[in-house]
């Protein structure tokens, strides 16, 4: 069950129409005096189930923490809907059709990597919902301003952008050469690439890279080989858990032991419950889009709490679903206050699309500006795996970098 957790947990890395819709005006969608009901869009059967099996429970322990706090819409009523997108692009269409032509809800919020299934439809026949998400799909209608999609991140994912962020980051470690790992998708492609690209910005040379690794993949004996006679100081991983603690594994089975291993996904509880994992993953840096639960913040502790409180979590760490879920509905509540308690969704949608005030309760390092995708500037927060603890990085918790200007032909 735990493998399987992290297999599915590494979609994040793997992944970057209809009837009509309901119209604003339709009250059983929410606003005006009545209930708000909300769809929620998540993996709650096949392969990435076990990854994403604590999406309600987060969702729901949000909106339990703002009732408890007495936020501004506190006494409003918020019902919750769930759809399956069995794991699958068709299934995310449908689960988004669902929510929209039968339960008539007044936003949705997606927590799943195969929205780009449905994010076509989401933007057409159902452009009067209000979409938030988390954004890990690599849809290209999140980049789209002026549409109803509202990532619940501090930048859109655009891996057509280098940021100087990462190249910044192994510069200050003195890092010479690079190795680097991906899926053979464009997603996973397409983020290695845009990570290599910062560090030859960096003046780091590029000695190993492979994109031909198939998803999930644990066969990895040739590619520890390659990293070997590469000469690389440092290796970055945007592919899932599994096949990447299998890659650290060998590497450190054949002697090699690099000065920086850098994972893009597997932050969170999930890994923390699989002590294999835990052992694999010793020194390996992991990254995180918001303040990682270690920080104890005040933003985090909230989440925390509440996490311990509403969603029986016994640690209060997140996993990567509950972090999403929790971040999207911080989203959704930050938008109704803004909006009005009655809000219909037109007024909601135009409201929250003129906003520049979110930053996720305060774990993100700046606040988000719905009015445009483009952004100049990307902050990661980062964390080493020491003993049974994730322990952040002080200097780069957030490591922060601007995007870099392309060069002349």
């Amino acid at each position: 069950m735990r493998k399987k957790a992290l297999q599915a947990a590494g979609l994040l890395s793997a992944v970057v129409i209809a009837a009509a819709a309901c119209s604003d005006d339709n009250g059983s969608s929410g606003g005006a005096e009545g209930p708000i009901k909300i769809g929620v869009l998540t993996s709650q059967s096949g392969p990435a189930s076990a990854a994403f099996a604590g999406t309600e429970g987060a969702v729901k322990a949000r909106l339990e923490a703002y009732k408890a706090e007495g936020g501004k819409c506190s006494n409003k009523q918020i019902d919750v809907v769930m759809a399956d997108d069995q794991s699958s692009p068709q299934g995310a269409l449908v689960g988004t059709q669902k929510l929209v032509q039968q339960d008539n809800v007044h936003s949705m919020l997606e927590v799943t990597p195969y929205f780009f299934g449905a994010a076509t439809f989401a933007t057409t026949a159902a452009k009067d919902t209000p979409v938030l998400g988390a954004a890990i799909d690599a849809a290209p209608q999140w980049l789209e301003d002026g549409n109803n999609l509202f990532a619940a991140m501090m930048t859109v994912p655009d891996t057509s952008k280098t940021y100087t962020s990462m190249g910044d980051y192994w510069k200050s470690l003195g890092i010479k050469k690079i190795a680097s790992v991906a899926y053979d998708n464009k997603a996973s492609a397409d983020s290695m690439e845009s990570v290599m690209r910062s560090a030859e910005d960096a003046g780091i040379e590029r000695v190993y890279v492979n994109d031909t690794i198939p998803l999930g993949s644990t066969d990895v004996g040739s590619t520890v080989l390659g990293i070997k006679n590469s000469g690389a100081q440092a290796l970055y991983l945007p592919i899932n858990p599994d096949t990447s603690l299998a890659i650290v594994a060998g590497l450190r089975q054949a002697g090699v032991n690099l000065e920086s291993i850098v994972s893009a996904s597997g932050y969170g509880g999930d890994l923390l419950a699989s002590p294999p994992a835990v052992q694999a993953a010793q020194g390996v840096t992991f990254l995180s889009w918001s303040e990682p639960a270690e920080m104890n913040t005040p933003a985090t502790q909230k989440m925390s709490n509440a996490l311990k409180k509403y969603a029986d979590s016994a640690t209060g760490i997140p996993t990567m679903s509950q972090q999403f879920a929790w971040n999207t509905t911080d989203l959704f509540l930050h938008g109704l206050e803004i909006s009005g308690c009655n809000a219909s969704p037109a007024e909601y949608r135009s409201t929250l699309r003129e906003d520049k005030t979110w930053d996720d309760g305060g774990m993100f390092a700046h606040p988000v500006d719905f009015s445009t995708t483009a952004s100049d500037t990307e902050c990661l927060y980062m964390v080493d795996l020491k003993g049974d603890s994730f322990v952040p990085q002080p200097k780069n918790s957030p490591l922060c970098g601007t995007t870099v200007a392309p060069q002349s032909p």
